[in-house]
């Protein structure tokens, strides 16, 4: 055995996977929702475990009025007071070789009649464990924390430093990831421990939240003839923006190969009326449209724009719908061709799984956008199956988690080296 496999296995044998269970669970059962003050506590909490492991912890609160000022702002959907910035860095010379990024926050929990008991109860049930969040993705955030756990208990001492991006908002758009790289920190290549089934993702697809607001005309339900359905005049807007959602679907790259819909447009909330026996003259739409990979968000707006303006609808005609953007702005991002990380991961997962890892693109927008726009090549592989993310019953394989605690350390030690 070598020396760099003497060190290697003995990191593996520092991870503690019921200690990583355990961790997982204490993230779990924080409710930190975006925006709300338990995303702040679960920061707060990170912080203090990268301490602990012995890392150069930077924790800030970020500058809200300052973020949004500036250049490249990803938008926000999520009401906020408050949000705070992690980041965690190992000894050793220059710039990280690795970082290892995950976010803090989740999305609401939805009706509670849905879930199996408390969804921050953290349950589990054999090898799965149950709770909001736990896939997407806590499970990823505690797999990195464990990596440095184990670092510091075996007591390796990495070359290069390896950084930990523990950030908030990534559910309504990147706030966190934003405040990250606008404060300077960076790194040489990050790994998003996003829920990925096994596969590596090396690209992921953009998402823009529009709203749509449709007029009608008020009257009296009794006398509907004398009003303008605002709810009616919508169908025509819906069926321009599914034969758009065709067309911007035809001949996807082929890295979506097997992806039915890599860019879909979905109308996610609608309201109308205010009155039960009134005419409602007013609607309001509000949806997330696909940017196809490398496609200016502002051409992927101006072809939503242009084909609700070009609809042939003699009301719509003198009442054009209005279109604005407002919360998250997705663009699309995708790792280099040809990058040495899509290929250190693979190597560790093949290693540790015993099977080579699909290489695909995911249809959803995420926090890998912004480190490729800073210079930071980035992809995804963490545990846990986006088809639990969002969902009731969201849960999460905690083999795993096992299995992407060990990759990241051995890709952690790969690229950092360790001191002689």
């Amino acid at each position: 055995m070598s020396q760099d496999e003497v060190i290697e296995a003995r990191v593996l044998d520092a991870l503690d996977e019921a200690e990583t269970v355990r961790l997982l669970a204490d993230l779990v059962r924080v409710p930190s929702v975006t925006g709300t003050d338990a995303e702040s506590d679960l920061q707060h909490h990170c912080a203090r475990l990268l301490v602990e492991a012995g890392l150069d912890v930077d924790v800030w609160k970020l500058d809200l009025d300052e973020l949004r000022a500036a250049p490249g702002f990803p938008g926000t959907e999520a009401p906020r007071t408050e949000g705070y910035g992690v980041v965690g860095v190992t000894e050793g010379e220059g710039e990280p070789a690795l970082v290892l990024q995950g976010h803090a926050d989740v999305v609401p929990i939805g009706d509670p009649a849905r879930w199996e008991g408390d969804p921050f109860a953290a349950r589990i049930s054999g090898n799965i464990m149950h709770g909001r969040g736990a896939c997407d993705m806590k499970a990823g955030l505690a797999a990195n924390l464990a990596v440095v756990a184990a670092l510091s208990r075996s007591g390796v001492r990495l070359a290069r430093p390896l950084a930990l991006h523990c950030v908030v908002g990534e559910e309504d758009g990147g706030l966190g990831a934003f405040a990250t790289l606008a404060r300077g920190h960076r790194g040489e290549a990050a790994v998003i421990a996003e829920p990925t089934s096994g596969a590596i993702i090396a690209a992921t697809a953009g998402a823009l939240t529009f709203r749509i607001e449709v007029a009608g005309r008020a009257a009296h339900g009794a006398t509907r003839y004398e009003g303008v359905n605002a709810l009616e005049v919508f169908w025509p807007v819906f069926e321009v923006i599914r034969r758009l959602e065709a067309d911007r679907n035809r001949d996807p790259d082929p890295v979506f190969d097997g992806n039915p819909m890599p860019y879909p447009i979905e109308i996610g909330t609608v309201r109308a009326g205010d009155w039960a026996s009134s005419v409602p003259d007013l609607l309001v739409a509000e949806g997330r449209l696909g940017v196809r990979l490398d496609e200016d968000p502002a051409q992927a707006r101006l072809a939503l724009e242009t084909a609700i303006a070009e609809l042939d609808h003699p009301w719509l005609r003198e009442h054009p719908p209005v279109v604005t953007w407002p919360g998250g702005q997705f663009a699309s991002g995708r790792l280099p061709t040809g990058h040495a990380l899509l290929g250190q991961v693979a190597t560790a997962v093949a290693e540790v799984t015993g099977s080579h890892p699909a290489e695909a693109a995911a249809p959803y927008g995420s926090d890998l956008r912004l480190y490729a726009a800073g210079g930071i090549p980035a992809l995804h592989y963490g545990p846990g199956d986006v088809r639990f993310a969002h969902a009731p019953r969201e849960q999460v394989d905690l083999r795993e988690l096992r299995d992407v605690t060990r990759v990241l350390a051995l890709l952690a030690l790969r690229r950092c080296g360790v001191r002689g």
